[in-house]
């Protein structure tokens, strides 16, 4: 059981949620400037020594989703098993729900894709480039 009381309960939860958004976003921006510099390469260096603003924008981005259950919008609470705290999945209103969906889509999903697209993207940027070498 969850050794501790809610307020330790939230902290934990709202730390594990932010980096964890934080970890997925830098890896998204990280993917996206890579593909702009190997695929188009005039404008992969407009973010040359933009690498603070890039940073500045993941932690934004992570605080605003990771901060949402502080303002009712969701909430942080108890995992099934009792061990741990995280954000309550089991919605029990309409904002709980819409919480947890825009969770899913903004910060799961799109992420996800535009790493996918990303990688996807400098492969055949790569493949493309291999057989111009070759025919020459």
């Amino acid at each position: 059981r969850w050794l501790f009381d809610q307020a330790v309960c939230t902290l934990y939860a709202f730390c594990g949620v932010l980096f964890g958004l934080c970890s997925l976003a830098s890896l998204t921006v990280l993917s996206t400037v890579c593909c702009l510099k190997v695929c188009y390469p005039a404008y992969g260096r407009c973010w040359d020594g933009h690498a603070a603003v890039l940073l500045l924008g993941v932690w934004a981005y992570a605080l605003a989703f990771a901060t949402a259950p502080l303002a009712q919008w969701g909430s942080y609470g108890p995992e099934p098993y009792g061990t741990a705290c995280c954000i309550t999945w089991e919605a029990s209103s309409r904002e709980a729900t819409l919480y947890i969906l825009s969770l899913f889509i903004f910060c799961y999903v799109l992420p996800c894709l535009l790493i996918v697209v990303s990688y996807a993207r400098m492969l055949w940027t790569v493949r493309v480039s291999r057989r111009a070498v070759r025919q020459h």
